[in-house]
């Protein structure tokens, strides 16, 4: 039996308890995030004692930082970050088409490179990375002014559904005939708004400590619970949902809200925070900040006996929205990937003890110089001045009564194996993260006598393999999820054909014409180590075409040997393939010059001609057959008569 539909209090009631029971409020994983982040900037373990060496080391920030160029060059130096596979041979012009298109949305409509820089950055640094992607219908009010319009004109113009006509003026035209003033021509002036409706995909990223979700879900597919937390105006807040009473809303921005200060974390460093107040802004009743839910959860609202995912959102105890909805906005990806858990381990988490290790061993070294430059000395009372010795300065005196009475205490040095300790780490971190020396930059010792550039080769392919991993784990896990939703979007929501340039040429893109179901593909490519070898692999193919061409092996062709080269080229680093190589397939007939013009119409002409004496000389072949087999005919019928004849002749018997 079903049950009865969830009153409005109820429905808060459980958006609460889901809020507060959700993982990343305020719990364990946020507090290990906030260190993360106080890592990366290489703040102050807390624990540094006055007078002494305050070193931190900044293995964190040198780890991620050192991965992100090789993500970011497998993802974007290419013109297509997916591709989509077609179902059947009908599909291949709509699969092309759509890979064209989500591409261009994704890197053009949107700032796609920032996009990529943050999610990784994110994701690197605090565990997971979360974008969010949705169709957005916006309007825009053009004002327009049309003058010496004729009847037809404006009615043309104001028949159209978007335009409103704010002031209208009819202006009577003289003419040189005497006539009623109803059969002059009138020309109008008039004063138009047009409501310009446009959607288009948005794709946001979305600070990991905004966003929440139940902490037994596996995936966002199937979390019962997410909800994106985002401090916003009242101002924004009626602008999204009308007319709001600020009294409605309540008077604690903070509702809802653990006092924690991971939100605070990425400003700690530069002390750039907005957090802490806006001064006189706060008194404006509009710039008031509320914290907004907007939560994405599976309930059995309408009450009957089924769950469906709602979109709920709410600021304080005031539902804003609440409808159903058929997908959750959010992709997320993670670098180390947990089985059966959402959240995974970040670069960071992997690091950070080192970078402490680090530190208090360079603290120590640091420590040590110190006091062998300015060590401690033993002093007989009275007999030396004191104030000599507390002002070091290079070439300084200190006065003494009586020989002796300054004696230096040694300060040991510290043993070579603390320098080995640190080599030691930094071996530990290659192991971890697959950052090395080698991918770092090329140190004085890298390609020695005794060193094989195929040894250094092997050591650069073996650690970036932890790089490719995590590039392919990005790829499966984010990109192409976000991509797919991309795809589902345009269908549902583009009603509308788009002229857009793509491949260099301006074509019309409808998406509600492509395939509801396609299969997508992450064009991700490797490290630079293993591009190198595909450049050497590309390079040894091409030579075998063009040898196979030139000897009339047909094997391959012209598209062939183009995608060859395109692919050389893109593994050289280069974007846009057609600055340097032109497609074939792409490629207008070449027109004949005037000169292979003349000389084609002297060769039709000399070959008509050939045809025509050679269509007489068939004829006078075939009048000589008929000629033969007429001589022939008169010769059978000459012997037929002759033999009658004789036959007529030939006296008769009488017997």
């Amino acid at each position: 039996m079903a049950d009865k539909k969830m009153t409005e209090e109820e429905l808060l009631s459980r958006v609460r308890n889901e809020i507060t029971s959700s993982l990343g409020y305020g719990d364990t994983i946020s507090k290990q995030r906030e260190t993360a982040v106080d890592y990366y900037y290489a703040e102050p373990f807390g624990n540094e004692v006055e007078g002494r060496s305050q070193f931190v080391d900044s293995t964190v920030a040198d780890t991620i930082e050192w991965i992100k160029p090789s993500l970011m060059r497998v993802f974007a130096s290419g013109d297509e970050m997916v591709k989509f596979a077609p179902f059947g041979p009908e599909d291949v012009p709509m699969a092309e088409q759509a890979t064209d298109y989500v591409n261009f949305v994704f890197m053009k409509d949107n700032p796609g490179w920032e996009i990529l820089y943050s999610w990784f950055t994110d994701a690197l640094l605090q565990k997971n990375g979360i974008v969010k992607v949705w169709w957005e219908e916006t309007e825009d009010i053009v004002k327009e002014e049309y003058r010496d319009l004729t009847n037809m004109e404006l009615e043309s113009l104001v028949s159209q559904e978007d335009v409103e006509v704010i002031k209208h003026t009819s202006i009577p035209q003289p003419s040189d005939t005497p006539v009623a003033v109803e059969e002059l021509e009138v020309l109008h002036d008039v004063i138009i708004h047009r409501n310009l409706t446009e959607g288009r995909i948005r794709v946001e990223n979305v600070p990991p400590d905004e966003f929440l979700i139940s902490r037994e879900a596996k995936s966002i597919e199937d979390a019962r619970f997410v909800c994106h937390r985002v401090k916003t105006t009242l101002s924004d807040l009626r602008e999204l949902y009308g007319d709001l009473d600020p009294e409605e809303l309540g008077n604690d921005t903070e509702n809802n809200f653990p006092t924690v200060s991971e939100p605070l974390a990425r400003f700690r460093f530069d002390d750039s925070s907005t957090f802490g107040g806006m001064g006189d802004v706060e008194e404006e009743e509009a710039l008031k900040e509320y914290w907004l839910h907007e939560s994405f959860l599976y309930t059995d609202y309408d009450g009957d006996g089924i769950a469906e995912l709602r979109k709920v959102c709410t600021v304080g105890d005031k539902v804003l929205a609440n409808e159903e909805i058929d997908s959750q906005p959010f992709v997320s990806l993670t670098p180390i990937k947990i089985p059966h858990k959402f959240f995974g381990l970040s670069v960071a988490d992997l690091v950070m003890d080192l970078q402490l290790i680090k530190s208090t061993l360079m603290r120590n070294l640091m420590d040590n110089m110190y006091n062998q430059n300015f060590g401690r000395f033993a002093v007989l009372e009275g007999q030396a001045n004191l104030d000599d010795l507390l002002t070091q300065r290079p070439g300084g005196i200190v006065r003494v009564k009586a020989p002796g009475a300054v004696t230096r205490l040694d300060t040991p040095q510290l043993e070579p194996a603390a320098f080995q300790m640190l080599e030691y780490l930094d071996g530990v971190r290659e192991a971890r993260a697959g950052v090395n020396k080698y991918s770092q930059g090329m140190n004085d010792n890298a390609l020695t006598s005794h060193t094989t550039a195929t040894a250094v080769n092997s050591v650069m392919t073996a650690a970036q393999s932890r790089v490719e991993l995590i590039a392919r784990n990005f790829a499966e896990t984010g990109v192409k999820r976000l991509m797919r939703v991309i795809y589902s979007l345009l269908i549902k929501n583009q009603d509308k054909e788009r002229v857009v340039r793509l491949r260099n040429m301006w074509v019309p893109v409808d998406p509600s014409a492509w395939n509801s179901k396609a299969d997508c593909t992450v064009a991700v490519g490797l490290g630079h180590g293993n591009r190198d070898q595909q450049m050497m692999h590309l390079s040894t193919m091409i030579q075998f075409a063009s040898q196979a061409m030139a000897g009339g092996l047909r094997i391959v062709n012209e598209q062939n040997l183009y995608n060859m080269g395109a692919q050389l080229v893109k593994n050289m680093g280069f974007v846009n393939v057609d600055d340097f190589l032109t497609d074939p397939s792409q490629q207008q007939p070449k027109q004949p010059s005037m000169q292979e013009q003349i000389e084609q119409s002297e060769m039709q002409i000399k070959k008509g001609e050939l045809d025509i004496k050679m269509a007489e000389i068939q004829i006078k072949a075939q009048r000589l057959q008929l000629d033969a087999r007429k001589n022939e005919q008169d010769i059978a019928l000459k012997a037929a008569e002759l033999s009658l004849e004789a036959e007529q002749e030939r006296p008769v018997a009488i017997g």
